[in-house]
């Protein structure tokens, strides 16, 4: 495998043994499931696992990775084979950071025994995509993973809107796996394992089809527009700890699909606009996904939303890591793709940090509604403190983690102009532009999700009644917030051990943007210190407290909280009228002026059209301006079209689903021995 070295025998066996170890145990774990195991055991075995699958990661990363080692079973025509290399690694180590807090979780939450057997399954099918090393296996541990995450939507409750998520959410990935096998069946003609399909890239209007289903199949996998309608639905529908792994690791999972198939299977000689469609529907996934966690209520929702502003984010990076790559500007390919690869693993930490947030708030404060909570930080300090790592990271504030991958990013689109065609020069500014908004969209919703949350008043009893995290939970709480704090200035550090996913994507002669501790554009380029700006900024902070306490004459004197003017609170509500306060919709104001009601009526279009949404009534918000909403009713039109075909198969039952993926597989396995024997 391309980009890292073995390190001896003695460590490849420590490798294997890990691994060999933590899939048994998954495996060993689903069975016990089935069983009548207790879920609570469950979930403490698939959190030694995830540790397992983490560590393997990490000796990855530190130049300890397997070869290619076929196994002693798979399909009639070759074993399946077996490979860890610098790219796999790197996402092996994403899940085990986010599976470990993940299962702590599961542990603490009334989860039933359906969901605990497919919890160690869906670890396993992950683990098993990053670690194929043919074809075969890879779609085969996809599919693997798509059903287990079905099976938890599915199993959270028998009826009601998790239904509907869940069956939304098959028919994505029936399309997604469909699309996926038919682009790694392209990618096969020459035989199925990886190092075959290396030394004979596709080329002509085979390359053009693989780039055009991976990029469906991935990319409606981790939510590119115009797929990202179930990932809003989904991940709050599942159980906290599911919600966490799937926007933390399974998410990364589908992107490293579409980085090992475009930017290594397919071949170097691929042209520059390969990444101009990633770019564009990258850019408006960020956009979108920005907007509407502005506008949710529901705190899952928003951090759903969320995922969707940043893996628009990633994909953008990784399309310009394509534009870059065929316009043999090496470094600048670099630089984006390790811009991709440290948010990747940023946003597993913070993502998951709040995701678990959200849930324990969710246990403790009784409910997910913002407009429900509030002043939790006064009664929940733990927990208000590790979401604010999270916010804050997710807000990209520096020196956190989120800000150093995002400074990368924005440095590749700044480099734009460097790229010989003007056309992709433009699209360069464009995206910049467009970035840029996604950007502070995020950040201001990330603001109104931790004000509505923890600060102010409490608006229900049950919120100002609120307990702290305890056990388990704490721990979990804390980890990736630990985590992501470390990142935060180790992002350097961090992103030289990648060096070998890079090369792995990039060729033997790229190198990561690291300048020692400093992320860097080379020798003489931009630089950003985290370290530096750390120690800065903590020495403004404590020169700032250490001046007013000098100069200030008078001592600390607490008063009641702002009324915004109205009269003071009856005795049955001591902490005032909640309809005093901001509210969820209150602050989504601003958005909704700005858009002057149109993309929203678009967005609410589609919910109607989706079982169980709200009543239309909704749409009858006032347009202001016709002419736009003339110009945007061909798209109302066509994404109607869309969520009801979508719908028609969400109602098919699960049976016809998996005999068109088994059957699309076979078809596309004899297609491939016909090319073989041409």
């Amino acid at each position: 495998m391309g980009g890292t070295n073995r390190v001896g025998r003695g460590q490849d066996g420590l490798v294997l043994m890990l691994l060999s170890a933590s899939w048994l145990g998954l495996l060993g774990l689903a069975a016990l499931g089935a069983a009548g195991v207790a879920p609570r055991i469950l979930a403490w075995g698939s959190a030694l696992a995830a540790l397992g699958l983490g560590a393997v990661g990490a000796m990855g990363l530190m130049g300890v990775v397997l070869p290619p080692m076929p196994l002693p079973f798979g399909p009639p025509w070759g074993p399946s084979i077996l490979a860890v290399d610098g790219l796999s690694a790197w996402f092996l180590l994403l899940i085990g950071l986010a599976g470990v807090p993940a299962c702590l979780m599961a542990t603490q939450t009334a989860m039933s025994r359906t969901e605990a057997a497919c919890l160690p399954l869906f670890l396993a099918g992950m683990s098993a995509v990053l670690l194929a090393g043919d074809v075969f296996t890879l779609a085969l541990a996809f599919e693997a993973m798509s059903l287990a995450s079905w099976a938890l939507i599915a199993a959270r409750h028998a009826a009601g809107p998790n239904q509907r998520a869940a069956g939304l959410y098959l028919a994505f990935a029936v399309f997604s796996g469909l699309c996926l096998i038919g682009g790694l069946a392209l990618l096969a003609t020459g035989g199925p394992g990886f190092d075959r399909i290396r030394a004979l890239p596709p080329e002509g209007w085979r390359a053009t089809a693989v780039l055009v289903l991976l990029l469906l199949g991935a990319g409606s996998k981790f939510g590119l527009v115009p797929f990202h309608l179930w990932l809003p639905l989904a991940h709050p529908a599942a159980a906290t700890p599911v919600s966490a792994l799937m926007s933390g690791a399974m998410v990364k999972v589908a992107l490293y699909v579409l980085l090992r198939g475009v930017l290594d299977l397919a071949g170097p000689a691929q042209p520059a606009w390969w990444g101009v469609p990633l770019i564009a529907a990258g850019a408006a996934t960020a956009l979108i996904g920005g907007l509407r966690a502005n506008l949710e209520r529901d705190i899952k929702a928003i951090l759903a939303c969320s995922t969707l502003e940043n893996m628009g984010l990633i994909a953008v990076a990784t399309g310009f890591a394509l534009v870059f790559r065929g316009s043999d500007t090496l470094p600048l390919a670099a630089l984006a793709l390790g811009a991709a690869l440290l948010h990747a693993l940023a946003h597993a930490l913070y993502k998951t940090q709040l995701f678990l947030t959200a849930g324990a708030v969710a246990e403790l404060g009784g409910s997910r509604d913002a407009d429900r909570l509030g002043g939790l930080i006064h009664s929940m300090p733990l927990v208000a403190a590790c979401g604010a790592v999270g916010a804050l990271s997710a807000a990209a504030l520096p020196p956190l983690s989120g800000f150093a991958s995002e400074w990368l990013l924005l440095q590749s689109l700044v480099q734009g102009w460097r790229v010989a065609d003007i056309s992709m020069q433009l699209i360069a500014a464009v995206a910049l532009a467009v970035v840029g908004m996604s950007i502070g969209l995020g950040a201001a919703a990330m603001v109104r999700l931790y004000g509505l949350v923890f600060l102010g008043r409490p608006r229900t009893p049950r919120a100002a009644g609120a307990s702290d995290a305890t056990g388990a939970t704490r721990a979990a709480l804390l980890l990736p917030a630990g985590a992501s704090l470390l990142l935060a200035v180790l992002a350097a550090p961090m992103l030289a051990l990648g060096d070998g996913a890079i090369r792995a994507l990039l060729g033997a002669n790229a190198r990561a943007p690291v300048l020692g501790l400093d992320l860097a554009l080379g020798e003489v380029g931009a630089r950003y210190a985290p370290i530096m700006v750390a120690l800065l900024l903590a020495a403004a902070v404590a020169l700032a407290v250490a001046a007013v306490r000098r100069r200030s004459g008078y001592a600390s004197i607490r008063g009641p909280a702002w009324d915004c003017g109205f009269m003071p609170p009856p005795a049955h509500l001591p902490f005032g009228d909640p309809l005093t306060q901001a509210s969820a919709d209150g602050l989504g104001q601003p958005v909704r002026r700005a858009l002057g009601s149109r993309l929203l009526i678009l967005e609410e279009r589609h919910e109607a059209a989706l079982p169980g949404s709200p009543s239309p009534a909704r749409l009858s918000v006032a347009m202001e301006d016709r002419a736009e909403a003339q110009l945007l009713a061909p798209l109302a039109r066509w994404r109607g079209a869309l969520a009801a075909r979508v719908e028609r198969l969400r109602d098919l039952p699960l049976r016809p689903h998996l005999g068109l993926a088994l059957g699309t597989l076979v078809v596309l396995l004899v297609f491939v021995a016909w090319l073989e024997r041409g």
